[in-house]
């Protein structure tokens, strides 16, 4: 093609002008065109201006922006420019120049971005395509023109083989299409297709294939088209495979179905007019990828949740996140969409649910519904089915509810009128919902509505057959609940009133099916679907983060969070919650306050979780030491205490629990009913009560909340209130109680042998404390019917439950106090009498009544001996009073009284309290003050009334056929023991008590002896306590030595509360005996020597405890003397032993155990502070100290005995009915007025071993004194005796005389070879001894039930004489007592060896026969100089010595535990012997029903002084004390009935002479 319009000056000057005038003639020319002129002229310019390009005379981009502005011109001018380009490819093509091919490929790469791809590849070939880079290959292009043309062009039409015609088709629309609104029925319209169909030769298939396009286009008319292809339609197969082949041209990637087409196909199968499972499989994709795609979103769930748990760097976050926003890219990619989806969805929404159920089980489970098209389908279709039953009986009053167009179907599911139409389609449309529910709030809401509705029916309907019928409703409703209900609300997002609305359906389910529901919820739910599998691990994701910032400080703001997170998944968020609790008890305050937003549905929860946490048994509720409880099972316990207080949630799952641990014999988790009771009820049990509490404990529950707690109680009203109702409505009251009675004993015999013993203890502390304070919850918040209707009588709970007698009483208790009150107010009320005497004896006839068969009951709880000894109404009693009975506490009213009025005044003087505020405040302290005072005035009158009914009551307490120490011991045994141990209160209780009954003056009770046993029975006692007993017994102790040291103080108390009582008696005649003298009472100074024995009693005992390295009796006696550390050490010496015995445990246990160093530490130093108070001995009682030997009192020292004592430290005989009639003839007699220096000089010689150290000078001075007293005993022995036993006894003392000198022999040998600091050590022991030889000298009796024990007696004679342990003479002549007075004024001054190396060993061994110790006593008394030899070179040998003494000193002990009462007898009759001569037999005095365990140090030093005048008298070694020479027939009785002891007794005299 020539260049004609391109001018060689526009070339040459193109960038100036020819570019200009290139455009404005482009111009021109497309203005031509559009004014008709011919459209060709543009394209020669082009082809002009091209060819100078290829040419090379214009610059590529010169011409290509000129190009582009002149496409600009026109919308064709694209198309003619690639019709110029086609040319010149033609022209170029066929030229050898490569420069010009490559300039015109250059130019058409240039004008890419002006000219399209498509008009491109149409107009170019295919290699200059390919060089362009528009196709890959020109041969494959080439090929693929060759196919699409012969496809066009070559292949025969199918339509056309039956010779159609287009017009029939034409015909054919338009008659599908017309309006259908007028007469037109698918029956004409049909005979008009057949018509055409055989006009126009139509093939029927292409024919129905176009009846469902305009179907498919026309939607609406379901009706018509539908009756159309059903009258049309011969064989269904067909439509199916029609409808298939539609299905299958949009299985295309990217394609879309449309949904008319599903609507149609659902149709169809609605109406039955093609089958699904023909239709199913032309649908995709296939089953197997559906459950693959399933299995790989679970998969890819779960490791999302892992990544969310680990511990992951920031920048590795940042790149995962950007791993997923790519997945979810690719997601959205994806290929086909679901056509089983689709149809599902078409079906739902036309409402075939029968059809749509078949395709959604051949799918995973939630699978259709997780999308939410579907779901949505599914919850229009149940909105539809509940609508008539929802507007009956699920609307609240006053809401509005918005209409719903039912379905035009028929086929539809039929709607609920009633419960029951339910069970029909909604239950199982629901459930196939499953967690897709929380896309419809609205349908969420009517659910849970329908089922209060349901709940209100069950609950209120009664028939039996009724409920057999709903009970699979309510099977239904539970399901829903846990399928569907509880799963939804873990997807809702932070809905707050759907939880509300939730709670009110679940809060009338028993907590029992709710619990259940929350375990499937938290353990099961959250792995059933790959929502919830994110949202859980989300929801850890979330609370991590909020714990991690949880302080006191920012609560509010963490509070909310945590109140948010938990609206929807409240289980996962409190176990993450409870776990950081059990680690970091630190987080319960914080953690509590922050829950306050939480719904009550959340509480609920919170509480499953907490017994969930808490019953896991992956966790050890022991630490690994096996002596402690677990922290976290501590924390947790904490927390329940404080968050069911602070929250009303409810507490029945959670006594259950507990309930079912102890039926299980398990009481680690008492620790949670102890706490939330102390919590919720404000009770608290602590044996750390100071004094002041303790006594507000004493009053009424006013006190009691005022001052009786460590923290005053406030608005614990509607806490406890909520318990009591709990306990009520579940019946667990009574079960709680008895369990927790059983289980006491349960730990200690069931768990005992497998737990430590530390950890055992606390388990049995922990039982009784938890026992005692819901007890008395029970009985101050229960009402009194409620109380009495729950508890049964004693009988039954001892008898039937196998309750403890203890726990039984403490139980019956509260509700004996009710009766009688019940019934002194129908006795007021039925005479109405105002005078205070008629209303005393109403209270003690309503005593009488309520308490008559109690009195009956308790027969059957003991053997029937013990009531030989108790009378069952002191034992009743005693068990049903309380300190509240006993006394007011008028200085705990008058102390809680002044801090109100403080608290009044300060309010007055603070100005910045507000007007009203202060008005409050002030009207609050003063109705408190008022109530105070009221009450005060109450106990007393009420206090009043209990003394006048004990009065009346006393003289039947106690039998008079018993003997004072049987009565003791069963009152000690089934009374006091048991009880002082229970509580704190209790303790005190006892002790005021028996200070009670001894004011009462109480007939046959013997105050002495129930003090003397009580003191001295300690060991044992504090062995078996546990430790918070130990607390409780060392108060009753410490209450126990008040009473005696008032009495001890003051002499004109004593005179006032003890001078003439009959506790304080020291002879006892049987009653009815008329004549003789005024039985003796004990006078003030011995009785001050009889609290010094009791005080060197609890010394031994302590020491014992102490060194015996046994933890728990170190522990339990530390705790005991720290309580009584108020009354006791009083003496000087006493004390010093016990701070050296206790600095002794701080050395050895400060690394060894550190709660022991840590008692002991502690009582070291109250120890210390309170030596100011301690006085020297001869100022506690009147002792005077021996001229020969003065000792400082620095260097007194208290007992060293370690031994073993006796079981019970006071022995009384007893004898027959006829020997105590004798004896009360035998004992009449008057008492001489014995001198006051007498009784002085008797003090010195019974002294408890506290002597001085001896000086040389000292020692020969008993050297000498000790010859003199054997040349008086041979000179008695040469004097005929009235009777064989004087023989005997004269035989028994020289025997003794020898033994003592040979002791001290040893003694001061040993003594030189002994350090100064070990004699100092040895001190206390032989002070100790000292008495020992004194009694030796004295040649008191012993008791003849044992001969090995008389012949132990005989051979050692080396007994502890206590102070206050008088052994009662028996008969002798004037000469054996002037010499045995000499002799125990001698032996005095000696110290006895046998407690030498006492202090060095910390062991008891065990005992030995009575041969062994004989013949090893002897032996080294024959062999002094070679042990000497032996211990000065071998070590061994002074070992062997030292448990020989050791072994000495345990048969001292079980020797000074010998008969107490003989002593006050043998006092008593001494007295009488000097004043009428005459003495009283033994029956007598073991059957006298008035024993009284004093000891006598006056008395003794009367005898001591008056025995030179009185006549020789025959010496019997029997127990009585001493008495008469008896009468041939009398003797006669006693030798047959005692024959063989007393053979015994003379073989071993004989052979102890042979040994000699």
């Amino acid at each position: 093609m020539a260049t004609l319009i391109l001018s060689a000056e526009w070339i040459k000057n193109w960038e100036k002008s020819g570019k200009h005038e290139f455009f404005q003639l482009c111009k021109k020319l497309t203005d031509k065109k559009v004014h008709g002129t011919e459209d060709g002229d543009i394209q020669p310019a082009l082809y002009d201006l091209c060819s100078q390009v290829i040419q090379g005379n214009l610059k590529l981009d010169l011409v290509t922006n000129v190009l582009g502005d002149v496409m600009e011109l026109r919308e064709d001018l694209p198309s003619v420019l690639a019709d110029v380009f086609s040319i010149l490819d033609l022209e170029t093509g066929a030229l050898e120049d490569k420069h010009k091919r490559d300039h015109y490929i250059q130019l058409v790469g240039t004008c890419l971005f002006f000219l399209s791809e498509t008009i491109l590849k149409e107009r170019l070939d295919p290699e200059t395509l390919e060089s362009l880079g528009l196709i890959k290959q020109a041969h494959q292009f080439n090929q693929k023109i060759v196919k699409i043309k012969t496809k066009l062009f070559y292949k025969q039409q199918k339509f056309n083989l039956l010779r159609e015609e287009n017009e029939g088709y034409a015909k054919l629309v338009s008659e599908l299409g017309q309006d259908l609104s007028g007469n037109v029925t698918s029956h004409t319209v049909l005979e008009s297709i057949k018509s055409l169909i055989g006009c126009f030769n139509l093939d029927p298939n292409r024919v129905l294939n176009i009846i469902l396009e305009v179907y498919e286009s026309r939607a609406d008319q379901d009706e018509f088209f539908l009756s159309l292809i059903k009258s049309y339609m011969c064989e269904p197969l067909t439509l199916c495979h029609i409808l298939g082949f539609k299905f299958k041209f949009y299985q295309e990637p990217n394609e879309e179905t449309p949904k008319s087409l599903y609507h149609i196909a659902a149709a169809l199968l609605h109406h039955h007019l093609i089958e699904l499972e023909d239709l199913y499989i032309h649908l995709l994709p296939q089953d197997a990828a559906i459950v693959e795609e399933h299995k790989n979103d679970i998969s890819e769930a779960k490791q999302i949740a892992r990544k969310l748990v680990m511990v992951v760097l920031p920048s590795e976050k940042t790149e995962d996140k950007d791993k997923d926003k790519e997945r979810e890219e690719d997601k959205n990619d994806k290929g086909p969409d679901n056509q089983k989806l689709g149809l599902l969805e078409a079906l739902l929404r036309i409402g075939d649910w029968h059809h749509a159920q078949s395709i959604m089980d051949q799918m995973p489970p939630f699978y259709a519904t997780s999308h939410k098209a579907i779901a949505l389908a599914l919850c229009q279709l149940v909105h539809l089915t509940v609508e008539p039953l929802y507007r009956r009986a699920g609307v609240p009053k006053g809401a509005r509810v918005g209409k719903l167009h039912p379905l035009r179907n028929k086929g539809a599911p039929q709607p609920a009128e009633n419960f029951e139409d339910l069970r029909r389609d909604t239950f199982s449309m629901i459930c196939y919902l499953g967690p897709h529910l929380s896309h419809d709030p609205i349908l969420f809401a009517k659910i849970v509505r329908l089922g209060k509705a349901f709940m209100k029916e069950y609950q209120t309907e009664g028939s039996a057959g009724f409920k057999d019928r709903v009970d699979t409703l309510l099977s239904c409703f539970l399901s829903i609940a846990d399928q569907v209900l509880l799963p939804s609300l873990s997807l809702m997002e932070c809905n707050a009133c759907m939880s509300e609305e939730l709670w009110g359906l679940f809060k009338l389910f028993p907590y029992k099916h709710r619990y259940r529901l929350y375990g499937q919820w938290k353990n099961e739910t959250y792995t059933s679907h790959p929502l919830l599998v994110k949202v859980k691990a989300q929801t850890v994701e979330r609370a991590r983060y909020i714990m991690k910032r949880l302080t006191k400080e920012n609560v509010k703001q963490s509070g909310r969070q945590i109140g948010k997170l938990s609206h929807s998944n409240p289980t996962i968020l409190f176990d993450y919650m409870l776990s950081q609790i059990q680690w970091y008890d630190n987080l319960i305050v914080p953690v509590v306050d922050s829950l306050k937003y939480l719904t009550s549905l959340n509480y609920d929860v919170l509480a499953y979780c907490i017994i969930e946490a808490l019953a896991n048994p992956e966790k050890e509720k022991m630490k690994h030491d096996d002596t402690t409880i677990s922290s976290w099972l501590q924390s947790l316990a904490s927390l329940c205490g404080a968050v069911f207080r602070k929250y009303p949630i409810e507490l029945a799952g959670l006594l259950q629990y507990v309930t079912n641990q102890l039926k299980a014999g398990k009481s680690f988790d008492l620790l949670i009913l102890k706490e939330v009771v102390q919590k919720m009820a404000g009770i608290e049990i602590t044996d750390e009560m100071t004094s002041e509490q303790l006594e507000a404990m004493t009053g009424g529950e006013q006190l009691k909340a005022e001052g009786g707690y460590f923290g005053q109680i406030r608005n614990t009203k509607k806490s406890s209130q909520r318990l009591k109702e709990a306990l009520l409505d579940h019946e667990l009251a009574l079960p709680l109680c008895l369990l927790m009675a059983q289980q006491r004993n349960g730990v200690v015999f069931s768990e005992g042998g497998e737990k430590h013993l530390k950890l055992v203890g606390h388990l049995y502390d922990q039982c009784h404390d938890t026992l005692v304070q819901f007890g008395g919850f029970l009985a101050s918040n229960l009402s009194t019917e409620d109380y009495i209707k729950r508890v049964p009588s004693i009988d039954i709970l001892c008898n039937q439950f196998h309750t403890p007698h203890d726990a039984a009483f403490f139980l019956s208790r509260p509700m004996y106090a009710h009766q009688i009150l019940s019934k002194y107010d129908e006795l007021k009320k039925a005479e109405k009498g105002n005078r205070q005497q008629q209303k005393v004896h109403k209270y003690v006839a309503a005593c009488d009544q309520v308490m008559t068969p109690v009195h009956e009951a308790v027969v059957s709880l003991h053997p029937a001996r013990v009531w030989d000894d108790l009378r069952p109404q002191f034992y009743a009693t005693f068990w049903s009073l309380t300190m509240y009975d006993l006394a007011v506490p008028h200085t705990a009213y008058e102390r809680e009284v002044n801090k109100l009025k403080v608290q009044i005044k300060a309010i007055e003087d603070n100005p910045e309290i507000p007007i009203n505020k202060k008005k409050k405040e002030k009207e609050r302290c003063t109705a408190l003050q008022e109530k105070l005072q009221e009450e005060e005035k109450k106990q007393l009158e009420h206090v009043q009334r209990v003394l006048h009914r004990l009065k009346l009551e006393k003289d039947n307490w106690l039998l008079t056929k018993s003997t004072k120490n049987e009565t003791i011991t069963k009152f000690l045994q089934l009374c006091l023991f048991p009880r002082c141990i229970f509580s704190s209160i209790d303790a005190v209780y006892c002790a005021r008590f028996v200070e009670l009954v001894h004011q009462q003056k109480t007939p046959n009770f013997c105050t002495l002896l129930c003090y003397d046993r009580v003191f001295s029975a300690t060991i044992y006692t504090v062995a078996s306590c546990t430790e918070n007993e130990s607390h409780r017994y060392g108060r009753f102790l410490c209450c126990m030595l008040e009473t005696v040291t008032r009495w001890h103080s003051d002499r004109a108390t004593y005179e006032k509360e003890c001078a003439n009582y009959p506790g304080f008696l020291t002879i006892f005649r049987a009653t009815g005996f008329d004549g003789g003298n005024k039985a003796d009472q004990l006078d003030y100074e011995n009785f001050r020597h009889v609290v010094h024995k009791w005080h060197y009693m609890l010394t031994k005992a302590s020491v014992h405890c102490l060194e015996t390295g046994d933890y728990t009796h170190i522990r339990n006696i530390l705790i005991v003397l720290i309580k009584i550390l108020p009354c006791y050490p009083k003496v000087l010496n006493l004390g010093q032993a016990l701070e050296c015995r206790v600095h002794k445990i701080c050395l050895e246990e400060k690394d060894k155990r550190p709660d022991l160093y840590a008692l002991a530490m502690g009582y070291s130093g109250r120890l210390k502070s309170q030596k100011v108070h301690m006085v020297p001995e001869n100022e506690f009682h009147h002792k005077e100290q021996p001229t020969r030997s003065a000792t400082p009192a620095s260097q007194q020292n208290g007992p060293g005995s370690t031994g073993k004592p006796s079981t019970s430290m006071i022995k009384i005989e007893e004898g027959t009915p006829e020997d105590s009639e004798k004896g009360k003839d035998k004992s009449q007699g008057t008492t001489k007025p014995v001198n006051k220096a007498n009784s002085a000089a008797a003090k010195v010689t019974t002294s408890n071993g506290n002597g001085a150290l001896n000086s040389t000078k000292a020692v020969k001075e008993r050297d000498d004194k000790e010859k003199m007293g054997k040349e008086k005993k041979e000179k008695k022995e040469k004097t005929p005796g009235s009777t064989p036993e004087t023989k005997v006894e004269n035989r028994r003392e020289k025997q003794k005389d020898e033994r003592a000198g040979k002791e001290e022999r040893v003694v001061r040998e040993g003594k030189e070879k002994t350090p100064k600091a070990d004699r100092e050590k040895v001190k206390p022991d032989e002070k100790i001894s000292k008495d020992d030889k004194t009694k030796a000298g004295n040649g008191e009796p012993i008791e003849p039930r044992d001969a090995v024990k008389e012949s132990k007696s005989k051979e050692k004679g080396d007994r502890i004489a206590v102070s206050a342990s008088l052994k009662s003479p028996g008969p002798r002549s004037d000469s054996a007592e002037s010499d045995r007075d000499h002799k125990r004024r001698k032996l005095d001054s000696h110290s006895s060896p046998s407690h030498s190396s006492s202090l060095k060993d910390n062991s008891v061994e065990p005992k030995e026969s009575a041969p062994k110790h004989h013949i090893s006593y002897n032996s080294v008394s024959r062999s002094k100089s070679r042990e000497r030899e032996a211990e000065k070179k071998d070590s061994e040998i002074i070992q062997g010595r030292s448990k020989e003494k050791k072994e000495e000193k345990d048969r001292k002990e079980r020797k000074r535990d010998h008969d107490f009462e003989n002593s006050i007898f043998g006092l008593a009759m001494k007295r009488q012997k000097d004043e009428n001569g005459t003495n009283l037999s033994k029956n007598s005095l073991s059957t006298s029903p008035c024993d009284s365990p004093v000891l006598g140090e006056k008395e003794k030093s009367k005898k001591s002084k008056s025995s030179s005048k009185e006549k020789t008298e025959s010496v019997k070694p029997e127990r009585s004390s001493g008495g008469k020479k008896e009468s041939r027939h009398d003797k006669e009785k006693k030798e047959k009935r005692d024959s063989s002891g007393g053979k015994e007794e003379k073989k071993h005299h004989k052979s102890s002479d042979k040994h000699r």
